[in-house]
């Protein structure tokens, strides 16, 4: 697996149930994380809290339809450079114009096939990151997460955590000051098809947070009162690392 791929996040917006499912497992099979949503309004709070790094978007959706999202995407500075392929049934010429013209980096016409559309994403994501997706690594103080080989150090010594507790660290390292509630919690790390009681959330944070006890960073993990979790990074340097 292409190891920029395996850090590289993609968000789907299609309400089509079969077209969605066969964008999900294609990706996947790539090495791509995929997270599916069937209108704008659902897909707006994962944008926000997910942080991925290309959109696929269908033109035709429930509410409101994805060309006008797009280009409030393009009015807003924090998804302004955000690659966006937008995926439709229009097909004609003045339809592709019109999309790209709305903010879209790429247009793929429906019924299109899965190598094609493999291509073209791999390809926009060269375009916009010149060949890397995301930093390698995430630093705070001496405290290092290793985003693709999901290994965790304080200064040279290993921290061992389990599947679940890393899910948690990336999300809160890579969204520092960031409060989560146990609902984004839920839906980030476990899904939104999970029936997992938010008891759970609290205690893999008590994971989490004795493990890094043990090297003096239980502290970066706050409890919000009333809110959720975040990340403090107040008094650390936080430094985003590529190591290509």
């Amino acid at each position: 697996m292409d190891e920029d791929k395996a850090s590289s996040r993609i968000l789907v917006v299609e309400d089509e149930e079969g077209i969605q499912e066969l964008l999900r497992v294609t990706l996947q099979r790539q090495g791509f994380e995929v997270r599916c949503e069937g209108s704008v309004e659902s897909a707006e709070a994962v944008l926000l809290t997910w942080g991925p790094q290309l959109l696929v978007l269908d033109w035709m959706l429930p509410g409101e339809n994805g060309l006008v999202w797009c280009r409030t995407l393009r009015r807003r500075e924090e998804t302004r450079k955000l690659p966006i392929i937008l995926l439709t049934a229009r097909g004609e010429e003045g339809d592709r114009v019109h999309g790209l013209e709305s903010g879209a980096d790429d247009y793929l016409a429906k019924p299109f096939s899965p190598r094609e559309l493999v291509a073209r994403v791999n390809a926009l994501l060269r375009r916009s990151y010149g060949g890397t997706t995301a930093a390698s690594r995430v630093r705070l103080g001496d405290l290092q997460v290793d985003l693709r080989a999901h290994r965790v150090y304080a200064g040279e010594v290993q921290i061992h955590l389990g599947p679940t507790e890393f899910r948690l660290l990336r999300l809160f390292v890579t969204n520092p000051e960031r409060v989560f509630s146990r609902d984004m919690l839920l839906d980030q790390i476990w899904g939104r098809q999970s029936f997992i009681e938010e008891r759970t959330v609290d205690v893999h944070i008590r994971r989490l947070r004795r493990e890094l006890d043990h090297h003096g960073y239980a502290h970066i993990i706050e409890t919000v009162r009333g809110e959720g979790y975040r990340c403090s990074a107040l008094g650390l340097q936080r430094e985003a690392v590529d190591e290509r």
